[in-house]
């Protein structure tokens, strides 16, 4: 029952999901959209099949309808005069995105996403973010640049002109300002310490 209510829902909130649906068909950055919404699907259990233009357009919609953070990624992919659609399905207000000079990658993952704020050089693909982690300047210019399956962990702090290498993780609550290369799991507030490299154990201080 609870599973047929949702989808009358959804059915109804598609109407006023229209324009997004429209820009989205049109919009000349639909592929990288595209390689969002399967990586949201993956991780929240939709359907997966996509193999239709339907698909897409159904998960689009149930995403923009119950993950707000998934709104800010949708907005940000869109870029500019997006504010139009704000008032229909509102983002989440408590979560930042700012223009990278370089882009984000495909694939971008916010679990839950409140009280964060990203702004960096470059974000590879395939990245993920949880709730209140910063990802910043320490002074103009100074932002970081991260590689490919990067994950910032909860509370996380990422500061600075600095590098994050491929395959890193960065553990919740940790505050990351010199470089870290990849294939790594960092932990720690002054100091941060390396834990694991290349898939063993270590205690290696950034």
């Amino acid at each position: 029952m609870k599973k047929f209510a949702k989808k009358i829902y959804l059915a109804f909130s598609i109407l006023r999901l229209i324009p997004h649906l429209l820009i989205f068909t049109f919009h000349p950055v639909r592929t990288v959209i595209e390689k969002d919404i399967e990586r949201w699907s993956k991780e929240l259990g939709l359907n997966q099949k996509h193999k239709s233009r339907w698909e897409f357009l159904w998960n689009l919609s149930e995403l923009l309808t119950f993950w707000k953070e998934f709104r800010n990624l949708f907005y940000y992919r869109l870029g500019w005069g997006t504010r139009i659609l704000y008032p229909i399905c509102p983002p989440e207000k408590s979560l930042f995105i700012n223009k990278c000079t370089d882009g984000i990658g495909p694939g971008f993952m916010i679990m839950h996403g409140r009280g964060s704020g990203i702004s960096c050089e470059r974000i590879g693909r395939n990245f993920t973010v949880f709730h209140h982690s910063v990802i910043g300047y320490t002074g103009a210019g100074k932002r970081p640049t991260l590689g490919d399956n990067v994950t910032v962990c909860a509370g996380a702090k990422v500061l600075g002109k600095i590098y994050i290498g491929d395959n890193v993780v960065i553990g919740a609550n940790a505050v990351v300002t010199k470089d870290v290369p990849a294939n790594c799991t960092v932990v720690g507030v002054y100091p941060t310490f390396i834990i694991r490299k290349n898939g063993e154990r270590v205690e290696e201080r950034l």
